[in-house]
């Protein structure tokens, strides 16, 4: 793909975000992205088939963001125990932003596509973000930043408290003091303590 259609690819996709951030993901059709981005249905097409592939795209493009904070925090000239506190700062300003929140969409689609295994785009982002933060983990217990016994376990547990807090910001509401005395759980159970 050239630039010029990688740039039309990524215009399309960020439109979609917002149309999927609005209505969902069930109630979204190609005629929806298709005036969002202003283009013809062929033009589209060309990019993408149906809204699954579309939204799993939006997908990727949103884990491509976390990633993104993950490898950041790794490349800058921190103690692990910095990199682990600018990771999950970063997530905490992600579940208290009620705009642009894929959430609701995210649990629609994998409902109704019910996508298991490998299949599964959500569940390939969980698994990478397990081991960068099962590295980051490691690397702060070498480096005597921080005890933990069980990387890889406590890699899990930590995104699965982050998850929580993502569906509670949407169905509940949570506030910063909540995010705030679960982050530092999470910290305390690497024997890091924020002050």
């Amino acid at each position: 793909m050239g630039d010029k259609s990688l740039q039309k690819r990524k215009y399309i996709v960020e439109k979609a975000r917002g149309v999927f951030y609005k209505n969902g993901y069930r109630a979204v059709t190609m005629k929806d992205i298709v005036e969002a981005c202003e283009i013809s249905r062929g033009g589209l097409y060309l990019y993408f088939t149906n809204t699954k592939e579309l939204f799993e795209a939006v997908l990727e493009e949103e884990h491509a963001d976390v990633d993104t904070v993950l490898e950041e925090a790794g490349n800058q000239d921190s103690t692990p125990g910095e990199r682990m506190l600018m990771y999950l700062d970063g997530q905490k300003r992600a579940i208290l932003k009620k705009k642009d929140n894929l959430t609701a969409a995210t649990y629609e689609y994998l409902f109704e596509n019910k996508a298991s295994g490998k299949n599964n785009p959500v569940k390939k982002q969980f698994d990478k973000s397990a081991a960068a933060l099962e590295r980051l983990i490691t690397e702060g217990v070498r480096q005597e930043w921080m005890v933990c016994e069980d990387a890889s376990e406590a890699a899990r547990n930590i995104l699965y408290t982050l998850e929580g807090l993502r569906v509670s910001a949407q169905t509940t509401g949570v506030t910063a003091e909540t995010v705030d005395r679960e982050i530092a759980y999470i910290m305390g159970t690497l024997g890091m303590i924020i002050k």
